[in-house]
């Protein structure tokens, strides 16, 4: 499973999901960094085939009107700590990855997984 965590979301995010065995990547690691337009993450995530995590709901427009990005993980838990969050993400995690061979658009709020067809 290859992921590509948005700008708005910690560099540390991308890090935990290497960390757990996982191909991840986060705008800091590409040439333009986090001044990466959406369009680009869109394209990157298209042609390497990675699920794209954010809080930004111009992806989820960009999913249900093009399906673009190639599959969209979005983070509705409002602001949260970076610790909250690795936290939500280490034990979720199995599950998310799961629901990917089913699935292309997920949510996850601080209480619940959330599949949208």
């Amino acid at each position: 499973m290859k992921f590509l965590v948005d700008a708005q979301l910690p560099l540390r995010l991308a890090r935990f999901l290497q960390n757990a065995g996982y191909d991840a990547i986060h705008p800091r690691d590409l040439p333009q960094e986090n001044a990466t337009p959406d369009s680009a993450l869109n394209a990157v995530s298209r042609q390497e085939k990675r699920v794209l995590i954010t809080k930004d709901a111009d992806f989820v427009e960009s999913f249900l009107l093009k399906t673009e990005p190639y599959k969209l993980l979005l983070v509705s838990t409002g602001n949260i700590k970076n610790d909250d969050l690795e936290n939500l993400f280490q034990q979720n995690l199995g599950q998310i990855i799961e629901l990917w061979e089913r699935h292309s658009y997920i949510e996850i709020s601080r209480n619940t997984l959330i599949i949208h067809q």
